[in-house]
């Protein structure tokens, strides 16, 4: 085991361009948690979340029944599926063309959500934002405009009880319904990001984000006034939702602006220990509890060779016994920060609970650690002008 000591840096000035090192791609793009399977759309890994599987079977379970025959039910919800993933590309297509990349799209009970590498300038974020709500209107138009020229169009009042002769217009209303909704100005919505995109022509981003996940917060209040009176839970479960992204947004917004013009040496860990590779899982345990440390960078012959953190060792513990290796448990892909990067910039990557990454200089030598934990202590700290 290695103790490794400098002098902490806070160091304040314009970020130096320094960039993040990767490996492949996707090497420091942590899966969202609870999300289960992976499909690459267009290069783009598609996840589901547990929480939508279990929608989609309480959707068939329900719709099971009553005039609509078990593969009409399938079918529409499969639809719906569809749609919702089609919506997720359009934003990640059109971002592609902006020269960014999707690291991932999740699917959650009400909607997918596309994970860009970086933040969208103003007038990109503008047409990737529209790009999802526009698919539906498409797909919506389209399918209506078929089934008029097929049959014409079934009254609205039929439409109320699910048949297998409807299906087709059930769907096309399903789009027609998620274009309206997710244009609603509220972030984390669509419409709130294309407000956010056109208050920041003419204001600072952090500003026009604020607002709108201001308006976000108000939208949710009034969505969970309206499903208490009316007594539907699936739109409480939607003002939820909504008033959540809207508060992360709102702490995310924040984090930037505190963090704005820090590089990552200013933020990061220089009193850490390390372990070696050849250690035991009973070595990294006694270290865990001698030691206010939770994440181990783990060496060999001076060159990092992995990251140990405290539920991979758990993990190891119950599952290989004490006396396994720690190289066995350790983490191969962990994430590397240069320590010049801007640090709002891969603020996302080390601000989640449980994140850590190490930081690494041009020489690729360890120079420092950043968490989710001392992430936190910096932001209190620069909230009461500490950190100058």
């Amino acid at each position: 085991m290695g103790t490794h000591r400098t002098r902490f840096g806070c160091g304040h000035g314009r970020a130096a361009s320094g960039k993040i090192n990767r490996v492949t791609p996707n090497k420091n793009v942590k899966p969202v948690p609870g999300t289960m399977g992976t499909i690459t759309l267009f290069g783009v890994p598609v996840r589901l979340h547990f929480t939508f599987v279990l929608l989609l079977v309480f959707l068939l379970f329900i719709g099971v029944g009553g005039r609509q025959s078990g593969a009409s039910t399938a079918l529409y919800v499969l639809a719906l599926f569809a749609s919702v993933l089609l919506h997720e590309l359009g934003h990640a297509l059109v971002a592609r063309g902006f020269g960014i990349r999707t690291t991932e799209i999740v699917m959650f009970p009400i909607g997918g959500i596309s994970r860009p590498e970086r933040q969208p300038k103003a007038r990109e974020e503008l047409w990737i934002a529209l790009a999802g709500p526009m698919v539906n209107l498409l797909i919506g138009l389209a399918l209506l405009g078929w089934m008029a020229a097929q049959q014409g169009f079934v009254a609205l009042e039929q439409l109320r009880e699910p048949t297998d002769a409807n299906l087709a217009e059930r769907i096309a209303i399903g789009n027609l319904l998620l274009c309206i909704f997710n244009l609603l100005p509220a972030y984390p919505m669509d419409g709130g990001r294309i407000l956010r995109s056109l208050l920041a022509l003419s204001r600072p981003e952090d500003q026009a984000t604020q607002i709108a996940a201001g308006a976000g917060q108000v939208l949710a209040v009034l969505l969970g006034l309206a499903g208490l009176l009316w007594g539907n839970f699936m739109l409480m479960f939607v003002a939820l939702f909504v008033y959540l992204g809207a508060s992360q947004e709102g702490t995310a917004v924040r984090g930037r602006m505190l963090t704005t013009g820090f590089p990552v040496r200013a933020a990061m860990i220089t009193d850490f220990r390390t372990i070696e590779h050849g250690e035991t899982i009973r070595d990294a345990g006694n270290l865990l509890l001698a030691t206010s440390q939770h994440d181990f960078p783990v060496v060999h012959g001076g060159s990092v060779v992995g990251l140990l953190t405290r539920s991979r060792l758990i993990r190891a513990i119950l599952a290989e016994g004490p006396d396994a290796y720690v190289a066995a448990a350790m983490d191969r892909d962990y994430v590397r920060l240069s320590p010049d990067a801007s640090l709002a910039d891969v603020l996302p990557q080390v601000s989640t609970p449980g994140a850590c990454a190490l930081v690494m200089d041009a020489e690729d030598h360890l120079v420092g650690m950043v968490t989710s934990e001392n992430i936190s202590e910096f932001l209190l700290l620069r909230q009461v002008k500490l950190v100058q």
